[in-house]
């Protein structure tokens, strides 16, 4: 149990048994009335995102999320084989729980891996991660009629908004949180 004023960012907690992550959180004292907490919370089963408010000093029950550096090995059908860092144990995580981070996975990549009660929630990649180009239009200078860009599918299977200019089989940043591109790496 915590208070709210113990909330911050990244901290997890358990409300009607559901697990919520906070995103983002506000302290405010109004010139009348009683201070209170909002907050910006995201579902990590389902990724919704909702703004919560407490007042201050309410008691929320946190959940104790264990969160392990882990490493991409391979895929076993609809299951992806990580190896604890650690320990070096091999721990499979089902395609629910890896996610929309599976299109920025490669073999031997580094993750944090979060687990609630021994089964695994959602992985935390880094910022960034380099990708290889496998298929990509040519893009001409001239030939064009919107920003300039152009639809690149990666080593993975995702596909990547980039500037007319790159190539196939370059390797480009792509950015984890929303699937831009970021530079050629």
């Amino acid at each position: 149990m915590a208070t709210t004023n113990d909330l911050k960012t990244g901290l997890v907690l358990n409300l009607d048994g559901q697990l919520w992550t906070v995103v983002d959180f506000q302290h405010v004292k109004p010139g009348k009335g009683g201070a209170f907490v909002r907050t910006k919370l995201k579902n990590i089963l389902s990724g919704k995102v909702v703004d919560k408010t407490f007042n201050a000093g309410v008691k929320v029950e946190t959940a104790n999320v264990d969160k392990r550096d882990m490493q991409f090995s391979y895929r076993d059908g609809d299951d992806w084989v990580f190896m604890d860092t650690v320990n070096f144990e091999l721990i499979t995580i089902s395609n629910a729980a890896v996610g929309e981070a599976g299109g920025y996975l490669l073999e031997n990549q580094q993750v944090m891996a979060a687990f609630y009660q021994g089964s695994p929630l959602y992985l935390e990649l880094p910022a960034n991660v380099a990708l290889k180009i496998t298929y990509t239009e040519p893009g001409l200078q001239g030939d064009r009629s919107t920003s300039g860009t152009k639809k690149a599918t990666m080593e993975t299977g995702i596909e990547v908004d980039v500037p007319l200019f790159i190539e196939q089989d370059e390797v480009i940043k792509v950015d984890t949180r929303d699937g831009s591109y970021l530079g050629r790496a």
